[in-house]
């Protein structure tokens, strides 16, 4: 469903959180970075630095983290603003405020891949669950969150994939832009794409 969006309410742009979510590595950082410049300040604390693993930035705010234990006060000011949430977190974000979320999609392989590089940097055991296991639980997670989302009379969502997005970023930022209902800097947007950055591909995987 490339490109879905549905349910567009208000156009003023305080009216509305603009959220990017999606599994971790599929590319949220990049369109953090890429909204920002488009012109949507971005929610950040910047308490979690660039390393290796995101050389220009996660783009996080931590009290995101403890959405699943009440800590909502903040979206109030996140209105007019981006914000990213991971998946597994969306739900807990409070009913009363209305949502347009941007979903980052991306090949499991390159994801799976992602992450075991990650944890490799980390010191941390990258074989705790096998490539299959995880692939399972995660698609079994997003098809949850995609009926969660499809079912909430306060959130739009656009799906955005990933590599299609650095292969011609033209198109989908144009889709943003008609999503959020704002002029957003395409240019600006658009130099944020980065080729260099996508690491595992997966016709890289696919001949290992």
């Amino acid at each position: 469903m490339k490109g879905l969006f549905r349910k567009l309410f208000s156009t003023d742009s305080q009216a509305y959180v603009t959220v990017v979510s999606g599994l971790p590595r599929s590319g949220t950082s990049m369109m953090m970075k890429m909204v920002e410049a488009g012109g949507i300040q971005p929610m950040t604390d910047e308490i979690r630095t660039a390393d290796k693993d995101n050389p220009k930035g996660y783009y996080e705010f931590e009290r995101v983290k403890q959405l699943d234990k009440g800590d909502t006060a903040w979206v109030n000011e996140a209105q007019g603003k981006v914000v990213k949430v991971i998946s597994a977190l969306l739900k807990h974000l409070p009913s009363e405020h209305e949502y347009r979320v941007i979903f980052m999609r991306r090949t499991m392989l390159e994801i799976l891949a992602s992450q075991r590089k990650m944890l490799v940097r980390r010191g941390e055991d990258p074989n705790k669950m096998d490539d299959e296991k995880m692939a399972t639980l995660f698609n079994k997670h997003l098809e949850s969150v995609q009926e969660w989302l499809q079912a909430q009379p306060n959130v739009s969502v656009l799906y955005i994939h990933y590599s299609e997005m650095l292969a011609d970023p033209l198109p989908d930022i144009e889709r943003i832009a008609q999503f959020l209902g704002k002029e957003l800097n395409v240019e600006k947007m658009a130099n944020i794409v980065d080729p260099n950055l996508y690491r595992n591909r997966k016709t890289q995987l696919s001949s290992m």
